[in-house]
């Protein structure tokens, strides 16, 4: 190949890929033509070339020769098409769709993406990404692997919800999770709370060992990689580490959040019976959902409900909103005063339908805002004009009725 000190052109990058210097240009300019007409195994071995080389266009030449389409991809990774008003996603697409509106820019869903061994790839022999200028990405899982190949294959995109490195910084727009977090818990404990417990997915469990089908616990000295002298750092480590690595990044913010505030050794709990080791699945819980899915919620939020009372917790930090109005149930019917005898605070909004009019204490997701800024940050990586490429919105606090002093004697 030619000295990459050498200027190349996209003649040369032509005959060293064995083909026309139009298959090239409609590579490089990421021309809607090219979804047509070239096979993925030759624009994947143009852009190899390119790689390899380290051939640069002239950045008059490009832009001048850059065509847009005014179209913006949306991908989901899970179903998110909003059935109703009060879907989770329906805020993200409804703040999408209002800042690509003001922009003059169309949205184009794809929707043709096969689902494989549970999960919805991106990257498929019919994918059609080159169509729209850029893409936005929706889910509570992305595969890293999707991630990295989008950022090798230099595609515009931006992640609604932060991701961590994948080959290269990922862009996004996401939540501050772990400031809201630190912050209520810090409420709690300036209210007089002194025994806290976090209550997440059952995958935060599923590392620690032990009996399944109870409602377990683990300290950062278990599931959180065996931290000594209490440091956060070494804890924080051994929860995104490892098995423990199923965990979203949503779930490893929010605590992260809580160990900043209540200390690397506190209480955490699943919301959910924890299988055994044998019955682990080979691919993370699906994105929504957890164990207890599958298990009578006055059964699993029961089983919650006595260990935070064995231990004299007054005060509990759920991940799911929904799972926290199964626990506030599960108090009811024990006769148990949510928050006298047990305060109950939401780290979020429900990512399943449910109904309930309580007034949680704890924090909102910035959705709306999320998917707006996401459109915005995209468009400004297509006109060369991002500062940022990384954006984290603040949650949006809320006092609600679930968190007061603790009663007194507790």
């Amino acid at each position: 190949m030619p000295d990459k000190a050498t200027r190349l052109t996209q003649r040369d990058i032509a005959r060293l890929a064995n083909v026309s210097q139009t298959t090239v240009s409609l590579v490089l300019n990421n021309r809607s033509d090219a979804t047509a007409r070239i096979p993925a195994e030759t624009r994947d071995r143009v852009l190899k070339v390119i790689r390899d080389t380290g051939y640069q266009a002239d950045p008059l030449a490009r832009r001048m020769l850059k065509q847009r389409n005014q179209i913006l991809g949306v991908f989901t990774y899970e179903s998110v098409f909003p059935s109703a008003s009060g879907d989770f996603y329906h805020p993200f697409l409804a703040g999408i769709e209002d800042c690509a509106e003001r922009l003059g820019l169309d949205l184009l869903l794809f929707t043709s993406a096969p689902v494989s061994d549970g999960h919805r790839r991106i990257f498929h022999e019919n994918n059609r990404l080159r169509i729209a200028d850029g893409c936005l990405l929706l889910g509570r899982d992305v595969p890293r692997d999707e991630l990295a190949r989008l950022i090798a294959e230099d595609y515009p995109f931006v992640s609604v919800g932060r991701r961590d490195d994948a080959g290269g910084p990922v862009p996004y727009v996401g939540a501050d999770y772990t400031t809201a977090t630190a912050t209520v818990v810090q409420q709690a404990l300036s209210q007089g709370h002194h025994h806290l417990a976090y209550a997440g997915p059952s995958t935060l469990a599923a590392t620690s060992g032990g009996a399944s089908g109870d409602a377990s616990d683990r300290t950062s000295g278990g599931a959180l990689g065996g931290a000594s002298g209490g440091a956060l750092g070494g804890a924080l480590g051994g929860a995104l580490g490892g098995a423990a690595g199923r965990l979203a990044e949503s779930s490893a913010d929010r605590l992260r959040g809580y160990y900043q505030a209540a200390g690397p050794r506190a209480l955490t709990l699943t919301t959910g019976p924890r299988p055994s080791p044998s019955s682990l699945p080979s691919d993370p819980i699906s994105p929504g959902s957890t164990a207890a899915d599958s298990t009578p919620p006055d059964t699993w939020a029961g089983q919650l409900l006595d260990t935070l009372l064995d231990r004299h917790i007054t005060a509990v930090f759920v991940e799911e909103r929904a799972d926290a109005i199964a626990l506030l149930a599960a108090a009811s019917a024990r006769g148990i005063d949510v928050p006298t005898e047990l305060s109950v605070v939401a780290l979020g909004d429900s990512t399943r339908p449910v109904a309930s009019d309580v007034d949680f204490s704890g924090f909102h997701v910035p959705r709306r805002a999320m998917g707006l800024r996401a459109v915005e940050l995209l468009e400004a990586i297509l006109s060369g004009t991002a500062g940022s490429y990384q954006v984290l919105l603040p949650c949006e606090l809320t006092t609600g009725t679930t968190l007061t002093p603790p009663s007194k004697g507790r």
